[in-house]
C-alpha cells in the first residue's frame, strides 16, 4: 500500500510540475503578446485559474501525505503516549468528516455545474470542482491509513505528533540537527560580557 501511494504522490508531483510550467507559459506568453504585440492569449486567464485551483489540492495531498502541513503542537507534544495517540486518532477522524464534507459539497457542484460552460474555453465547469472531489477521496484514504496505523499501535512514539510546529523547524530535524537551540544560544548568537 505504501509503494502505491508513494507512486500516486511521485505522479501528482509531476502533474504539479507540469501544470505549473503551463501557467508559467500561458501567463508570460499572455503578458508578453499583451504588452509587445497589443493583443493576448483569450484562454489564458481562465487555464491559469483552473491550473493554479487543481495545483493547490494536488499539492495538500502530497502534503498530507508527507505530514507536511503546519499545527500547533504546544499541547500534545507535552502528553504522553495515550494522549498523544488519542489526540491523534481524535484530529484524524475530524479531518475525515471534513472530507466528507468537502467531497459531498463538491460533488454537489460538479453535478449542479456540469452543464454549466466555461465562459472563455467552453469547458464543462465540474472540471473546476472535480479538483475538490479528487482531494477529498485521496486524502480519505491517506486518512483511513493513517487512523487505521494509529489505532492498531503501528506508529511509534516520534510519529504521533502529525504536524509541524514551524518549517524552520521540521527543516532543522530534517537534516539531523535535532531541536533547535534556545533563542540566543544558536551557533551564531552573539554572547556579550556580563
Amino acid at each position: 500500500m505504501k509503494k502505491l501511494i508513494d507512486g500516486y504522490c511521485r505522479l501528482l508531483e509531476y502533474t504539479i510540475a507540469l501544470m505549473l510550467a503551463l501557467m508559467v507559459l500561458l501567463v508570460f506568453g499572455n503578458v508578453l503578446l499583451r504588452y509587445g504585440f497589443n493583443s493576448g492569449i483569450a484562454v489564458s486567464e481562465e487555464l491559469s485559474r483552473w491550473l493554479f485551483v487543481w495545483m493547490t489540492f494536488l499539492g495538500a495531498i502530497v502534503a498530507l501525505r508527507d505530514h507536511g502541513h503546519l499545527g500547533s503542537d504546544m499541547l500534545v507534544s507535552r502528553l504522553g503516549p495515550t494522549g498523544k495517540k488519542v489526540c491523534l486518532a481524535l484530529g484524524q477522524l475530524l479531518m475525515l468528516y471534513a472530507t466528507w464534507l468537502l467531497f459531498s459539497g463538491s460533488l454537489a457542484q460538479a453535478r449542479i455545474n456540469w452543464d454549466v460552460q466555461a465562459p472563455v474555453t467552453g469547458a464543462s465547469m465540474a472540471i473546476f470542482y472535480g479538483s475538490g472531489v479528487l482531494f477529498a477521496v485521496s486524502s480519505a484514504v491517506l486518512l483511513l491509513r493513517d487512523l487505521v496505523r494509529t489505532l492498531s499501535g503501528q506508529l511509534a512514539d516520534d510519529e504521533l505528533v502529525m504536524v509541524q510546529e514551524s518549517e524552520d523547524l521540521a527543516a532543522m530535524e530534517a537534516l539531523g540537527h535535532g531541536k533547535a537551540p534556545p533563542i540566543g544560544q544558536g551557533p551564531n548568537s552573539m554572547t556579550f560580557p556580563r
